[in-house]
């Protein structure tokens, strides 16, 4: 079967060996699983789901007991006082500019305090122009670069001790930056810092990638506010769409009216049938977070053991599912990609090219043939076509077909 998947058995002694070699770390992710499915099992028995929550409302959407219970539940999970959990959002993206702008007003300064945040909130915040952007209405943008893998904490604690700034926002995964992703005991350390001298702003941290990575989330640690994406860890690989803002409740109510109108807020949006999928793909994620992860940690082992670049290394501390691979190579790099598609369920005889992508200012490749259009949680890569020549792995819905993908992209290479 591996020979007629187009495996040599080359490759698969070398993955033999690293698989042993990563048995350790395997059990701690099995560990994490069992606590963060408990931790989900208790809030669905907390708030008695039952079938009624999974009917469907439409129009309006007054009185949604699924819609309103499944906000219920994610803030439970979350450890936050609400959330807002819509379809409406059409990506993190979505949700995080929903949120910048239901929080910001014109002259207030936002700071991003992890450098520059990910490439598709250039053109919110006005970094590249674009008259829909935060700096086009008045709101003022600075950033703190992250010094060595960590935050510049005296500049932080010096600029938020001025009290003019309205939000703090921490970016806890890479993105296509250099930097490693961030992990939870560095942002409580900059929380503790900033309410040293600051009790009154907003901190916001950019959760995707992150959920269930660790046994805590940013709300746990003192964030007022965090939001993501549920085609990334919490949607579980079920739900086809939407996104989350969980965190304080004044916060997640401006957020809902600015993604409705004022005065209507969370009471209306139609669920159209997916509250099912929402509450599956959350039951769900505890394993599918914990599969990605030991398919980075698989991954990063065995290109270690190939010699190439990986970032986190596999006995690494992890903060979110994001494997990095560095090629010092464009072609390599573009062969790895189109080796993931070619390992995918879907699209598997597609060739993914870099390409010029809205939002982003390098051409990219993104390899993905996933149930999901764009789903992050389901095995993909993505690079922009950029020096050095890094990979952005992710994603595994079992760890079974997150290794045959990583196996068949090492082949690629390999041919």
């Amino acid at each position: 079967m591996y020979k007629q998947f187009g495996i040599s058995k080359e490759i698969l002694d070398i993955a033999d060996k690293a698989e042993q070699e990563v048995q350790e770390e395997f059990k701690k992710i099995d560990s994490l699983c069992e606590y963060n499915s408990l931790k989900v099992l208790n809030a669905f028995q907390k708030y008695c789901v039952s079938d009624i929550h999974f009917n469907s409302t439409t129009g309006y959407g007054y009185s949604d007991v699924g819609r309103d219970t499944i906000e219920k539940i994610f803030a439970e999970v979350l450890q936050a006082e609400d959330s807002l959990v819509r379809s409406q959002f059409i990506s993190g993206t979505h949700a995080l500019t929903v949120a910048l702008f239901a929080f910001l007003r014109p002259d207030d300064i936002f700071l991003s305090i992890s450098g520059k945040p990910y490439d598709t909130l250039d053109e919110v915040i006005g970094i590249v122009e674009n008259p829909s952007s935060l700096i086009a209405h008045h709101v003022k943008y600075e950033q703190i670069d992250m010094i060595n893998n960590d935050f510049d904490y005296d500049k932080i604690q010096k600029r938020a001790s001025k009290k003019d700034i309205k939000l703090i926002e921490i970016q806890r995964s890479r993105g296509y930056s250099m930097r490693d992703s961030i992990t939870l005991d560095k942002i409580e350390k900059v929380i503790k810092i900033i309410r040293e001298v600051n009790e009154n702003v907003i901190i916001m941290v950019d959760n995707c990638y992150g959920e269930m990575v660790e046994k805590i989330e940013p709300t746990n640690i003192g964030a007022d506010v965090i939001v993501g994406s549920l085609i990334k860890n919490l949607g579980g690989g079920i739900a086809p769409n939407g996104a989350y803002i969980a965190g304080k409740k004044e916060l997640v109510e401006l957020a809902a009216e600015r993604l409705t109108a004022p005065g209507l807020g969370k009471e209306v949006g139609p669920t159209l049938g997916i509250n099912k999928q929402i509450l599956q793909g959350l039951f769900f994620a505890p394993q599918v977070v914990a599969s990605s992860l030991k398919t980075a940690i698989f991954a990063s082992k065995l290109l270690e053991n190939l010699g190439y670049d990986p970032n986190p290394k596999y006995n690494q501390k992890r903060s979110d599912i994001v494997q990095t691979i560095t090629f010092h190579d464009k072609e390599k790099l573009i062969k790895f990609c189109q080796g993931i598609q070619m390992g995918s369920p879907i699209d598997s005889n597609s060739v993914p090219e870099p390409w010029d992508m809205p939002g982003y200012t390098d051409k990219v490749i993104m390899a993905a043939g996933a149930f999901t259009q764009g789903s992050s949680i389901e095995l993909s890569c993505d690079a922009p076509i950029r020096e050095p020549y890094m990979a952005f792995l992710q994603g595994g819905l079992t760890y079974q077909y997150g290794k045959l993908g990583v196996l068949k992209a090492v082949q690629m290479m390999q041919n």
